[in-house]
């Protein structure tokens, strides 16, 4: 009889022990902000996007066109058990240029600094969405041409 009890206790214990670890936060980390100490080899107004590739290397996002500025993106998403997850860290490091190529600022942002954006899709809407299946068959019928079928 006790050996079933332990046996009883310790498949409890075990259950206890896989719920208590998957209500756990687990964090991602995605993206890469060069450290302080290497940006400050950079010189506003003399280093070049040439150099800027050299010292840190180049971005995961960059400007709209091909000469626009240089963001770094680094963000920390926590996930807890069913929950939606969250970020909880997010930093962006900003390097715009001048005209002439050299670097005109450099700037730091966070989670704090930003707003939320609201983006829109722009998407055409289909009427095959709204037809059945039998209203897109008989539909159809008159879109037929018997000479595309001999050519």
């Amino acid at each position: 009889m006790t050996a079933i009890r332990n046996r009883v206790v310790s498949a409890m214990a075990l259950c206890c022990l896989i719920v208590v670890t998957a209500c756990s936060a687990t964090y991602r980390n995605h993206g890469y902000v060069p450290l302080d100490e290497d940006l400050q080899n950079l010189v506003v107004g003399v280093d070049t996007r040439a150099t800027v590739d050299d010292t840190i290397g180049p971005p995961s996002v960059s400007g709209m066109l091909g000469d626009g500025n240089y963001y770094y993106v680094r963000s920390r998403v926590r996930e807890f058990g069913m929950y939606r997850p969250e970020v909880v860290e997010r930093q962006v490091l900003a390097i715009s240029f001048a005209p002439d190529d050299t670097i005109a600022n450099i700037e730091r942002f966070g989670l704090e600094d930003g707003n939320i954006v609201p983006l829109s899709r722009r998407v055409t809407d289909s009427s095959v969405v709204s037809n059945g299946f039998l209203r897109q068959l008989i539909g159809n019928i008159g879109n037929l041409n018997p000479g595309d079928a001999f050519n």
